[in-house]
């Protein structure tokens, strides 16, 4: 009989990140952004279901078959965690798991901008950390929440679906809610989390207008909210949030999000060179008076200029982190151009590894 919770060691052990079930398919492991066949047997639909059966029971089962589609975690007997997602696909049974790591970063330890961990200082507003899903948002909030529970005495309450990191209580009195399990939605969570004197609120996602809303709100009323949202730079998040909102309403949000915002990490993960692993490089909006008349006026479009005109203020484009990556050793040179805004500026910029001619320097050569 086949053993989930044996596969799913084996990808710890290899170091996966994630593990996907498809019927009439091997069990196939990412690890370092590689996808890689499991030396195991391949899963038929009876199987794919018995593993949802095995880790939400009979109950949840029902709900998953209704709604198709379930979100919840497991744990295995070493405390190895994984979030998980069971969905249907082509009429089968599909399951996708996510390592969660059982040691919360130090955020020195994740190579991000030192003006992160001073954002973790504000007594108040709204703070996203953006990024296309797997971009490491979840493990920097949760070093992020870790800065806030080692040095001061606060109350944190999280609101997350499902929870992934166990946050333990040390200077901080630390309540985590799973949806669905301790309450029924983000924005009936956030609704009665004003009512239970937090100081600090973790929203896991910002995904409709009503949690959308909520968390505005709570940071209004002055809490320090930190959430997530799945938009790859800070103009976009603006935008997005705007957009979320009835035309009528829009104009009211803007000046709304002028005065609660109080930064935009923006971030993606790129496979180091120097050691197994993967380093984030981060887009960093801090809002300044500038950014916020750009909010309130809605000149989103001038965001990206002012960004990369006030570093000294702790702000930075993301090819400025790329660049600066690359510099230090972490990150592949081809990859750093491939994935920049401007290839052939970042090319411009980066100097050649050792031994290797630029394409530019190899055009040049050529029409010689």
């Amino acid at each position: 009989m086949f053993d989930v919770k044996e596969m799913l060691a084996t990808a710890i052990e290899r170091g996966a990140s994630d593990v996907h079930i498809n019927v009439d398919m091997p069990p196939i492991m990412r690890i370092n952004t590689e996808l890689i066949v499991m030396e195991l047997p391949e899963i038929s639909q009876e199987m794919a279901r018995q593993m949802v059966l095995d880790m939400v029971g009979p109950d949840k089962l029902k709900v998953f078959d209704e709604k198709r589609d379930l979100d919840f975690s497991t744990m295995l007997s070493d405390g190895s965690r994984f979030r998980v997602n069971a969905h249907w696909q082509k009429e089968t049974t599909a399951i996708s798991f996510r390592a969660i790591s059982n040691r919360i970063p130090n955020i020195d330890d994740l190579h991000l901008p030192p003006i992160v961990k001073e954002l973790t200082d504000l007594p108040r507003g709204l703070i996203l950390v953006t990024g296309h899903t797997g971009s490491g948002k979840s493990t920097s909030l949760a070093a992020m929440i870790n800065v806030i529970n080692a040095k001061c005495r606060k109350r944190i309450i999280t609101m997350e679906d499902p929870i992934e990191y166990l946050l333990e209580n040390k200077s901080c009195m630390i309540e985590q809610r799973e949806v669905g399990a301790d309450c029924t939605t983000f924005a009936s969570g956030l609704k009665h989390a004003l009512r239970q004197d937090p100081d600090v609120i973790l929203v896991g996602e910002m995904r409709d207008l009503e949690t959308t809303s909520s968390t505005i709100t709570a940071a209004e009323t002055g809490h320090l909210v930190l959430s997530t949202l799945h938009t790859i730079n800070a103009s976009q998040t603006v935008e997005r949030i705007i957009d979320i909102y009835p035309a009528s309403q829009q104009n009211q949000i803007r000046a709304m999000l002028s005065n609660t915002l109080q930064g935009v990490i923006s971030q993606t993960l790129f496979k180091r060179v120097d050691k197994p692993g993967m380093v984030p490089c981060v887009e960093i909006m801090l809002c300044t008076s500038a950014i916020r008349n750009c909010i309130r006026e809605n000149r989103i479009y001038e965001i990206p200029n002012i960004i990369e005109t006030s570093r000294r203020l702790g702000m930075q484009t993301m090819d400025y982190s790329i660049q600066q990556m690359y510099l230090a050793g972490f990150i592949d040179r081809d990859e750093a151009i491939l994935r920049s805004s401007n290839p052939g500026k970042m090319e411009r910029l980066l100097p050649p590894k050792p031994g290797q001619v630029s394409s530019a320097a190899m055009a040049a050569a050529t029409a010689d």
